[in-house]
């Protein structure tokens, strides 16, 4: 006998009863093995960041947060395996403002989308860069290094990073674009490179993240004229922000954790409030005020619009500048 209308519509309204139930049962499952954490990066500050809100995680959700480092390309190799793994929950990755908002602008052939592909879970934390310089240099703060580099002694300045098409590149350029002034940029491998060649006065200046040379000058290593927040930092409280003499300059080293896109909604909100929960716990808050990191937990949704604004400001600097990487 074949199914009435009536039939039919108390079977599909039936079905759509149980979508709920259906994908309770699935979160309720979830996890039943490892999660996989790609870090698109090597040992740093990302790196740090993910290792300490996954420890965290690992206790409350059951399962360990594994931390895979695939470091290549300026994050591209990770994060594309990331977009390409099956969108079960069990392989999230830590997404940065290089990978997700920097990227797209200077890679012609990006082998992801940054917003399609990605199921963003949780903006995790900020950080301010700064702009240190050597013990020699002759600017003893932001004003002055600016009407130095707006006089024709500035023809031989350069500012050093730990790469082309980072957050720091960026940020020097931003700061050579809202001051009318031209800097060479010198990319080194690393933060470590940056400090080493500032502490032996091969650089005369560099931009770097705070959590890297601050303890350097802290030791009189090297001098921090600036941090790239709008305000100061707990950190550093006696360093201005660049701000303070460059209107609106404003620089942050950010990251999250990102899903495939198509991971399971509950998954998600569940990632989420272990995530949040993680970095309220003593053990994270703690060492990310040592590192003057900022702790964030932005919803899904909040991190979504965050990541697509950030793609579009950082896009224009690039483009302006002119910066891509084959």
């Amino acid at each position: 006998m074949r199914p009435t209308p009536r039939r039919l519509a108390l079977a599909a309204l039936f079905s759509l009863a149980a979508l709920p139930a259906l994908a309770q049962g699935r979160a309720a499952a979830w996890p039943s093995q490892p999660i996989r954490v790609i870090v698109p990066f090597a040992a740093g500050t990302s790196d740090t960041v993910a290792r300490l809100v996954g420890a965290e995680m690992s206790k409350t959700l059951g399962q360990p947060l594994v931390i895979e480092n695939r470091p290549g390309a300026g994050g591209n190799i990770g994060t594309e395996v990331c977009a390409r793994a099956a969108p079960d929950g069990y392989t999230i990755c830590l997404g940065t403002i290089s990978s997700h908002a920097i990227n797209p602008a200077i890679y012609p052939r990006l082998p992801y989308d940054n917003l399609r592909d990605f199921a963003p879970i949780t903006q995790l934390s900020a950080q301010p860069n700064a702009l240190a310089v050597t013990n020699a240099f002759p600017a003893q703060t932001v004003p002055e290094l600016v009407a130095l580099l707006r006089s024709r002694q500035a023809r031989d300045v350069a500012f050093g990073t730990s790469g082309v098409g980072t957050s720091v590149h960026l940020a020097g350029t931003l700061f050579g674009q809202l001051t009318g002034t031209e800097l060479e940029h010198v990319p080194y491998r690393g933060s470590a490179g940056v400090a080493t060649a500032l502490m032996g006065g091969e650089l005369p200046m560099a931009f770097d993240n705070l959590s890297s040379v601050w303890p350097l000058a802290r030791e009189g290593k090297l001098r921090v004229l600036g941090v790239t927040s709008l305000q100061r930092n707990p950190a550093a409280p006696d360093v201005p922000a660049v701000a303070e003499t460059v209107p609106g300059f404003e620089s942050l080293s950010w990251n999250g954790f990102f899903a495939p896109a198509r991971t399971p909604p509950e998954i998600v909100l569940r990632l989420h409030r272990e995530a949040v929960a993680a970095l309220a716990q003593p053990s994270v808050a703690d060492r990310f005020r040592d590192l003057g990191i900022t702790a964030n937990g932005t919803s899904p949704d909040e991190f979504r619009s965050f990541v697509a604004s950030e793609t579009a400001r950082w896009g224009e600097v690039a483009r302006r500048a002119r910066i891509q990487i084959d």
